[in-house]
C-alpha cells in the first residue's frame, strides 16, 4: 500500500475522530431515551455509579455547576440518584446513584457496547500506544484536561 500524502492522512484521521463521536452520540442517544433521560443526566447518572463530589462531577462533564445541580436535580426528581454529605467533609456534597439507578446504569452499560468499552478491539498494546499517541497530540496543542 503506498504512502498517503500527510494532509490527506491528516484528514482521514480527523474524519475517523469524527466518526467515532457520532457513533458514540448517537449510541448514548439511543440507550438514555427509553429512560427519558438527555444524554448528558445520562452520562452524570453513569458517573455516580460510585459517590462522586459535585464539583468533580462539573469537571467530568464540561459544565457549570450550576447547570450540574438542575441535572442532578432531575435525577433526584426521578428517584435515580440522591445526594449525600461526604464522609469526610460535610461541606462537600456527593451524588451517588439509588438502587434504581443502579438498574438503569447497568442496562444503559447493555445498551451501549460501542460508548462502554470502545477499545475492545484493541490490544492492551494497541491501547497504550493510541494513549500516548493521543496524548502527544495534546501535549503538542498545549494543556488539556482528562475527564473522569
Amino acid at each position: 500500500m503506498p504512502p498517503v500524502p500527510s494532509d490527506e492522512l491528516t484528514s482521514q484521521v480527523v474524519a475517523l475522530f469524527a466518526a467515532i463521536n457520532r457513533r458514540y452520540a448517537r449510541e448514548s442517544e439511543a440507550a438514555a431515551t427509553p429512560y427519558e433521560l438527555t444524554p448528558l443526566q445520562a452520562k452524570a447518572l453513569l458517573a455516580a455509579e460510585e459517590p462522586v463530589a459535585m464539583r468533580r462531577l462539573a469537571e467530568y462533564l464540561h459544565a457549570e455547576p450550576s447547570n450540574v445541580t438542575a441535572i442532578v436535580d432531575r435525577l433526584e426528581a426521578r428517584g435515580l440518584a440522591e445526594r449525600r454529605p461526604s464522609p469526610g467533609d460535610r461541606r462537600v456534597k456527593l451524588v451517588a446513584a439509588t438502587e434504581t439507578g443502579l438498574t438503569v446504569i447497568a442496562d444503559l452499560r447493555a445498551r451501549m457496547p460501542f460508548a462502554s468499552h470502545p477499545l475492545e478491539p484493541l490490544s492492551q498494546e494497541q491501547r497504550e500506544t493510541l494513549r500516548d499517541l493521543l496524548a502527544l497530540m495534546l501535549d503538542e496543542q498545549g494543556p488539556a484536561t482528562t475527564p473522569g
